[in-house]
């Protein structure tokens, strides 16, 4: 007889033991360590948003946007694009 779940069964004695001396602390950055915050259009940004799609940043990183993106440092590469962007359009 199959059992009614498709689930794994798990003894007491290999479930994972978790100390909670060893576990990342959110609040120091822990694996936010690659995260910036970059430049995206607004339009591209917007239809994201709507449609639950990735943007694609000045610098080519791909992602699909959520949370607070002022929680990041500016992404060096983005910068760097967009100031050329801007000195470009000024002369």
């Amino acid at each position: 007889m199959a059992t009614p779940t498709h689930l794994p069964t798990r003894s007491p004695d290999t479930a994972p033991v978790v100390d909670p001396d060893t576990r990342p602390d959110p609040t120091t950055g822990d694996g936010d360590h690659d995260r910036f915050a970059h430049y995206v259009s607004k339009r591209e940004l917007e239809k994201a948003r709507k449609r639950g799609g990735a943007v694609t940043a000045l610098c080519g990183k791909r992602w699909k946007p959520q949370g607070d993106p002022s929680r990041y440092p500016m992404c060096p590469t983005c910068a760097e694009i967009a100031a050329e962007r801007i000195a470009r359009s000024v002369e």
